[in-house]
């Protein structure tokens, strides 16, 4: 081997560089049931988040006493239930996912391992290491979603990349999606000439 080929093979290799490897999807939260474990301000938060996106999300919130500030914001939803005892074990039965956010540590493990068992979907607030999911920043413009995830390294990112997208994205964006599904019920022929078609009449938008 010459010294230049020597050289070479000594080099460090660059580090890859690291991705998000999150899969996102978009949840039906009134036909889930949802356990939120915590009546405090992150309770709150992360309640009013699900709120906004799904306002008849189906949720139970447990924990032995509440701010008035939850307490107000769930009388307004119907689909959402305030339990006044602590963690049970117990209360995981029938669930689709929880959050866990106390400001106990040790209870906020117990119902991450407890739902592991279960095979629940688990989000610990502020707790990347024991979480199945993130909450990201989301976008809505009527029929129009779009989700924001910063892999949990900086929800503050999330949170400027979401001003961002709400004020670029105009609001008569909805009434052009409501018109292409109606163009779209028009269309005749098999799947793939209707994606097509589709596909023609949305390509000006990568121009704008």
């Amino acid at each position: 081997m010459d010294n230049t080929n020597r050289a070479k093979s000594q080099e460090p290799r660059a580090k890859s560089e690291e991705r998000n490897e999150l899969y996102p999807i978009f949840l039906k939260l009134h036909n889930l049931n949802v356990l939120i474990v915590g009546g405090g301000n992150v309770g709150l938060e992360k309640l009013s988040f699900m709120l906004k996106s799904s306002p008849n999300a189906n949720v139970e919130v447990v924990a032995p006493q509440f701010l008035p500030e939850l307490e107000a914001l769930a009388e307004k939803h119907s689909s959402v239930k305030l339990t006044y005892k602590k963690f049970n074990r117990w209360m995981l039965r029938k669930r689709n996912m929880v959050i866990a956010c106390t400001d106990d540590l040790k209870v906020n493990k117990r119902v991450y391992d407890l739902s592991r068992k279960r095979y629940l979907i688990c989000n610990i607030a502020d707790t990347p290491p024991l979480c199945d999911y993130y909450l990201g920043g989301i976008v809505t413009k009527g029929n129009v979603k779009i989700a924001i995830s910063t892999n949990g390294k900086s929800p503050t990112t999330a949170k400027r990349l979401r001003e961002f997208f709400e004020e670029v994205i105009p609001e008569d964006v909805n009434k052009m999606v409501e018109n292409l599904n109606e163009y779209r019920k028009t269309l005749k022929g098999n799947f793939e000439e209707k994606v097509q078609k589709m596909n023609e009449i949305t390509e000006a938008l990568k121009n704008k």
